[in-house]
């Protein structure tokens, strides 16, 4: 459903990007117009600013004349001019929202927040000693999150804490991110960087050895420096697309070149096509002490694999897990997509049952979002997907499959454009849980990008200000400049860690 919505009453344009983001949770196509023509939909605002600020506003349907109203007051700092606009923006967001709800009958779970890391609000409450009560009460009152997903979020935040109880902590460290820009074929719901490695393997060399520059220039500034890296995820792509020697060398060199590696609380790496696992590469892995991998099926239903672009069998991804079972991988990931083009509760029960016969240490249950790059979203009419309901209803079985099962959720996340307005959730089995998506999730530590296409979050250990870095998603750039590149990412190193 396409909507043009006419914004009354506010005359500040900052306010503009916010409501196309909350009337995107409601409308598959939203156009904004502040105080333009008249369009479907009319909203007014009127903005009290005294001790308390008060929103009022009030939806018109211009068709019918229908009228929705919501009113909200709020004290706030008026201190600072920066964090006092940030404050009204907050209860404007609120009011908009409510009367968004009330049009549409549909309630939205994640309130306001259109955020992708829900769970920093409430470890940042946890840090500054707000009883988890109390910060629950907040996030509910402000953000209008549900009492569901706060639980969720609490949830999440202890078992995180379990897991890595330094982690308020832990920003004297760093995790490494290695990208692999290979892939056999890229999936219609993809935008990472991935590129069919059939007949490129020139090109492939040509990366590897601007990885192994990268690696041994950043292996040795963190030992100049006397830093410990906490986790090494190598992701992509595919980081099994590559052959079982070039796997070999990767791994050598990073033993070589490293600090401390057998100090490294957890490595892994993404075996996420089952179409590049073979005995060879799990082999390699075993030899260099790595058991951590994802296998990722996204659905059991053949149809949907080739309705995406994923040239493999179900068969396949079921033989793959249990060659990699016998080959020592003992800690093992699975994705599941919930959304997928043709898929409903029938297929999503079925790829929940196939799981339940492997049941992986753990399990990403992600839900669809139309990327904005994808070729699921250029070519949109080809896609059918569910509708909001019944991609809720997928999560609940998701919920219900893992808590009878014995996993437990231990980080979450959210994009733009997810179906249902929902979130990606990470479960475990108790002890099992990925460090690295916790530490990239809660923005805790510097993650250094190494590869084509690796994105380095700098994140300064005193004042957490963060600082984004990316390669060239293309290898043909990254080739031509890695020197270039490397350089750069150590100067900013520098000034983090002086």
């Amino acid at each position: 459903m396409s909507v043009l919505i006419t914004i009354k009453g506010l005359n500040d344009e900052r306010y503009e990007r916010p409501l196309q983001l909350i009337a995107n949770l409601f409308f598959e196509e939203t156009v904004i117009q502040m105080d333009g023509h008249e369009g479907g939909l009319e909203v007014e605002f009127a903005l009290k600013e005294k001790q308390d600020v008060t929103a009022t506003a009030v939806l018109t349907e211009k068709e019918t004349g229908k009228q929705y109203k919501a009113s909200y007051s709020k004290a706030i700092d008026a201190a600072q001019e920066k964090a006092y606009f940030k404050q009204v923006k907050m209860i404007v967001s609120h009011v908009y929202l409510e009367v968004l709800q009330h049009y549409t009958g549909i309630r939205q779970k994640w309130g306001i927040l259109t955020g992708v890391r829900p769970t920093k609000l409430l470890h940042k409450q946890n840090r500054a000693g707000v009883p988890a009560k109390e910060a629950h009460r907040q996030l509910q009152e402000n953000y209008l999150i549900t009492p569901e997903k706060t639980d969720l979020m609490q949830r999440i935040l202890e078992r995180q804490l379990t897991i890595v109880p330094d982690l308020y902590d832990i920003g004297k460290e760093v995790s490494i991110y290695i990208g692999i820009p290979f892939c056999p074929t890229k999936c219609a719901y993809c935008t990472f960087p991935a590129f069919a490695i059939q007949g490129k393997q020139g090109r492939v060399a040509s990366f590897l050895s601007g990885l192994h520059y990268e690696m041994t220039a950043i292996g040795e500034w963190l030992k100049n420096k006397g830093i410990q890296i906490t986790t090494v995820y190598y992701g992509g792509g595919t980081p099994t697309a590559i052959t079982a020697e070039e796997m070999d060398e990767l791994y050598a060199l990073m033993y070589e070149v490293f600090p401390d590696v057998e100090q490294i609380r957890e490595i892994t790496v993404e075996a996420g096509r089952p179409d590049t696992i073979t005995a060879e590469k799990l082999k390699v892995l075993n030899k260099w002490n790595i058991d951590r991998i994802s296998i990722n099926p996204q659905s059991y239903t053949q149809e949907t694999l080739k309705a995406i672009g994923r040239h493999h069998t179900v068969e396949e991804t079921i033989d793959k897990y249990h060659l990699a079972r016998s080959n020592g991988m003992n800690n093992i990931n699975m994705d599941l997509i919930i959304g997928l083009p043709g898929e409903g509760t029938a297929e999503f029960a079925h790829s929940l049952a196939e799981t339940e016969k492997l049941m992986p240490e753990s399990l990403t249950v992600h839900t669809l979002s139309f990327k904005r790059a994808s070729e699921m979203t250029q070519n949109k009419e080809k896609y059918k997907v569910a509708d909001r309901g019944e991609v809720e209803e997928m999560m609940r079985m998701a919920e219900q499959w893992t808590q009878a099962n014995g996993y437990v959720p231990y980080y979450l996340y959210r994009q733009k454009n997810i179906l249902g307005n929902l979130e990606n959730v990470g479960y475990a089995m108790p002890g099992q849980e990925s460090i690295y998506n916790i530490v990239i999730m809660e923005e805790v530590q510097t993650i250094i990008g190494i590869g084509c296409g690796a994105a380095s979050k700098f994140i300064d250990p005193k004042t957490g200000k963060i600082e984004h870095f990316a390669n060239p998603k293309d290898p043909k750039t990254y080739n031509e400049r890695f020197e270039e590149y490397t350089n750069k990412k150590i100067a900013i190193l520098n000034q983090l860690f002086d």
